[in-house]
C-alpha cells in the first residue's frame, strides 16, 4: 500500500530550517513513496516548495508534489501537482508539460471525471472522521468505488494509525494520504 504524506503549516511550520528538519525526520520514519507540499497560508509558498523539493530529492524514491501550482511544480522539477476539485480544467496542461497529475475528488462522479480527464491518481476522502471535513465516506463506500473505476487511488481522512491503515488494506486501494497520521 503507498504511503502519501501531506505537509501542514500547523505541523511543520513556515520556517524553512525546521521545516527542512521535521520533514527530512518524518521521510526518514515513515519512508512514503509520495508526498506533497500544502500550505495556503505561507506568503513564501515558492521558496519553502522548493526546500520541500529537495529535501524529496535527497531520499530518491519519493515523488514530490506541488499543491494548486501547475508551472511552479514544473519550475521545482517536482514529480506531479496536486490539484484541487476545482481544478479538473488544468489536468490537461500539466499533462502535457510532463507532470504526473493528482486530484482531490469527494464524489464517485469526481473520480470518474479525473479519471476520463487523464488523471494518474485520485485522493477520495474523507473516508473516516476528519475535522470539518463533513461526514465520512467510509471503507463499504470505497469498495464501491474501487469496482467502478481503473484509475489509483488513495483513500484520505481522518487516517491518524495503523488501525485505520489496516481496514484500507483490505479495500484494495492504492495507497493512503495523511497528514496527521504522518506526524
Amino acid at each position: 500500500m503507498q504511503k502519501y504524506l501531506i505537509t501542514s503549516q500547523q505541523f511543520y511550520t513556515d520556517t524553512p530550517a525546521i521545516f527542512r528538519n521535521i520533514l527530512h525526520e518524518q521521510f526518514k520514519e515513515h519512508m512514503p513513496t509520495y508526498a506533497l507540499y500544502r500550505d495556503k497560508s505561507n506568503p513564501n509558498y515558492a521558496i519553502q516548495a522548493a526546500h520541500f523539493v529537495e529535501v524529496c530529492t535527497q531520499f530518491g524514491t519519493i515523488k514530490s508534489f506541488i499543491h494548486q501550482h501547475v508551472d511552479l511544480a514544473k519550475e521545482l522539477n517536482a514529480t506531479g501537482v496536486h490539484l484541487t476539485s476545482k481544478q479538473f480544467d488544468e489536468i490537461e496542461y500539466a499533462k502535457k508539460i510532463g507532470l504526473e497529475v493528482i486530484v482531490s475528488t469527494h464524489t464517485h462522479e469526481e473520480v470518474l471525471k479525473a479519471q476520463k480527464l487523464g488523471a494518474d491518481t485520485v485522493t477520495y476522502s474523507p473516508i473516516f472522521a476528519s475535522p470539518g471535513k463533513g461526514e465520512p465516506k467510509g471503507i463499504e463506500d470505497l469498495k464501491e468505488l474501487l469496482k467502478k473505476v481503473d484509475i489509483n487511488i488513495f483513500a484520505l481522512g481522518g487516517i491518524i494509525d495503523d488501525l485505520h491503515v489496516g481496514k484500507l488494506e483490505d479495500t484494495k486501494s492504492y495507497g493512503f494520504a495523511s497528514i496527521r497520521y504522518f506526524y
